[in-house]
């Protein structure tokens, strides 16, 4: 097998996104005109489309289950972005919106991802920009964020 030739390398992939996921999340954290988290900012372009959202369609909109979702809405509306209702049809469930200054802060939001994303795509055609974002979005159909285990299932089977 000395003369077999070498297998094909393949890029880091998962080492490579988890890495640039981190690095642009840091630096848009650190952003002195940023006034909220990532999160909370995604939490604002969904109430900027549709305010009054359902709180558990923000969670599955933002790939968040419900906790994550209660403590994102918390914490958006202790810094006074969001207000949180309770649902006119049903008392049990809670939706979102919008305040004066949750719609101030979508605006400098949406400037600010404007510029990250023309920083992000700097260099690359149009084509391979929607490659790269086919790709990623290949990703959510290929490990979907509910994994369905049959734990009843005998091993031995």
């Amino acid at each position: 097998m000395r003369n077999s030739p070498p297998a094909a390398r393949h890029p880091r992939l998962i080492y490579l996104l988890n890495v640039a996921q981190r690095r642009l999340q840091r630096w848009m954290a650190a952003q002195p005109s940023s006034e909220v988290t990532p999160a909370q900012a995604g939490l604002l372009f969904i109430l900027g489309k549709q305010d009054g959202v359902l709180m558990g369609e923000a969670g599955a909109a933002l790939d968040m289950g419900p906790a994550g979702i209660s403590g994102l809405v918390d914490r958006s509306a202790a810094a006074k972005l969001v207000e949180r209702r309770a649902d006119r049809e049903d008392g049990r469930a809670w939706r979102v919106w919008l305040t004066p200054k949750g719609r101030g802060v979508l605006a400098q939001a949406k400037t600010d991802t404007a510029a990250i994303n023309a920083t992000l795509t700097e260099g690359f055609t149009n084509a391979e920009i929607e490659v790269v974002a086919r790709w990623l979005k290949s990703i959510q159909d290929k490990f979907p964020r509910e994994i369905s285990r049959d734990t009843t299932r005998d091993p031995e089977d």
